[in-house]
């Protein structure tokens, strides 16, 4: 792990418009995120771990503070972030699988040869390379998922940000995602910023919990998980770890250090 932080999220206040008033999603939040970490962002409904994504994506600016990627302060979309939706359907249904990989490689001026090369590799790393040529409809819903994690890895992102992509998913599919998103980063070494509500998915997918308080969302502890996952979910201490975070979810009094 570098000790420059790829990501710098510092004091970063965020507000949006309904039709009534103005909501301040997020209150002076700040945290680093490093080289090859997976951090997730956890939090009660409402607390602005959705929007916190949107805001590294490029899709909506601070009101205050700022984030920077490699030091440049982010000001609108760009391929080094791509974005893995909870939806199902992010594909375009007339294009295959292939095509749909390969397209936002293309819109970035890659070439056509390298761009088919990249999604075929990308389509292998998730195991749907027998599937390349079909068209969404013929997949199931994990399957599509799968692809459009495999489209946003052939871009080659300096940062992969994926909004609660499993919450759909029943629990087993669930779990083998989870699986699949490990072995993929094991292989691969990317950089993951992920969103769930679910306390037990944040300890096994990310290397650090990042625990937000109710609306508006503030850093309430960052917590390193990196030595826990699947083979642990039944330890003393993924039981500890899991209770902690709880307590600092549903009770106002816990302190978090």
């Amino acid at each position: 792990m570098s000790q420059s932080p790829l990501v710098r999220v510092e004091g970063m206040t965020l507000q949006y418009k309904t039709p009534d008033h103005l909501v301040t999603a997020t209150y002076r939040v700040s945290f680093d995120i490093h080289q090859g970490e997976r951090v997730v962002l956890l939090g009660p409904s409402g607390c602005g771990k959705s929007t916190i994504l949107k805001a590294v994506a490029g899709f909506m600016p601070p009101v205050e503070g700022r984030i920077t990627l490699k030091d440049r302060v982010i000001t609108s979309p760009g391929p080094d972030r791509m974005m893995v939706f909870q939806e199902f359907d992010q594909l375009l249904p007339w294009k295959t699988v292939r095509a749909n990989v390969a397209y936002p490689m293309l819109v970035n001026g890659v070439s056509r040869e390298e761009a088919d090369s990249r999604a075929c590799d990308a389509l292998a790393k998730v195991n749907l390379s027998k599937f390349i040529d079909v068209y969404p409809h013929m997949l199931s819903g994990g399957m599509k998922q799968r692809v459009a994690i495999a489209r946003a890895m052939a871009m080659r992102p300096d940062v992969l940000l994926m909004d609660e992509p499993y919450a759909a998913l029943d629990a087993l599919t669930r779990r083998k995602m989870q699986e699949e998103l490990l072995q993929l980063w094991d292989d691969v070494g990317f950089t993951l910023i992920f969103v769930t509500h679910s306390i037990e998915e944040a300890i096994v997918v990310g290397s650090r919990v990042v625990v937000l308080s109710p609306h508006p969302g503030q850093v309430r502890a960052e917590l390193n998980c990196d030595h826990l996952g699947f083979a642990e979910r039944e330890s003393a201490e993924f039981g500890r770890l899991a209770g902690r975070i709880s307590s600092m979810l549903f009770d106002d009094h816990e302190v978090a250090h």
